[in-house]
């Protein structure tokens, strides 16, 4: 009998084992030199929050231990306790990967991205970059990135439906507002396989609460897909005093440790 084995922990990366050390400068600090993560949020030169850093999500109350405890949707929904609204085919679909293959077969088996809400659930970090026009969020994890335009562009009227979309940003006060659409249907919205189709929205809300916390709340909304919208919070808590480092990996020969005699 063939049994199909998680690949999580291929990929788990643990946040503290970063090995570049590295002061970050013009950061506040307490009065014995560690990170003040509880000072006022930076503002951009336009008054606008500043989201730059590197951040990691927070891993759900009741954390058990492990890297990869937090990795599904349903830690996270809002209001707490709230059920995702699956479609009949959608259900089934979610069933038989988590059941039937064990959580086997998920893109990122192959190295491939796992999109939105999934990026953020790993133990991995990712960087936010603010430029003119455009913020980059940048993923440790298979070294991947994603593009949010702030240039006051409009959604193409026939995008080319991809692994993470495409993304508009703009600002509500604090609130970095991200609307994607133009996806494809091949990610899994959380390593336990959570389905979705072409016909997905997203919108994401990125809130820096302080200087080392950011709250982001994303809203799904697939009416192929589910019944109605549905939305998480996650917690994100920013890693002061290091860099991130590369993480290549190997479609063929990671998947090859997948499938086991």
């Amino acid at each position: 009998m063939k049994l199909r084995t998680a690949a999580l922990a291929l990929f788990a990366v643990v946040a503290s084992a970063q090995w570049i050390h590295h002061p970050t400068p013009g950061i506040p600090r307490t009065p014995d030199g560690k990170p003040d993560l509880n000072a006022p949020a930076p503002k951009l030169a336009d008054g606008k929050a500043d989201l730059t850093g590197i951040w990691v999500r927070v891993p759900p109350p009741g954390n058990p231990g492990g890297a990869n405890f937090g990795n599904t949707v349903t830690y996270y929904m809002t209001p707490p306790g709230a059920e995702v609204p699956l479609l009949p085919w959608a259900a089934e679909l979610l069933r038989h990967r988590r059941y039937d293959d064990l959580g086997g077969g998920r893109p990122s088996e192959r190295c491939l991205p796992h999109g939105v809400i999934g990026a953020m659930l790993p133990n991995t970090p990712f960087k936010i970059a603010h430029t003119p026009g455009v913020t980059l969020l940048l993923y440790e994890q298979f070294n991947q990135y994603r593009q949010i335009f702030t240039d006051g562009r409009t959604f193409p009227e026939d995008p080319n439906p991809a692994w993470w979309g495409y993304s508009i940003g703009h600002w509500d006060r604090d609130v970095f507002v991200v609307e994607t659409q133009g996806f494809n249907d091949k990610t899994w919205l959380d390593d336990s396989g959570y389905p979705h189709t072409e016909a997905m929205r997203s919108i994401e809300r990125f809130h820096r609460t302080s200087f080392g916390h950011m709250d982001l709340d994303v809203t799904i909304d697939d009416p192929k897909a589910y019944a109605k919208p549905w939305s998480v919070r996650i917690q994100l808590a920013l890693m002061a005093d290091t860099e991130m480092i590369e993480d290549v990996c190997d479609n063929e020969q990671d998947a090859r440790h997948i499938t086991a005699k």
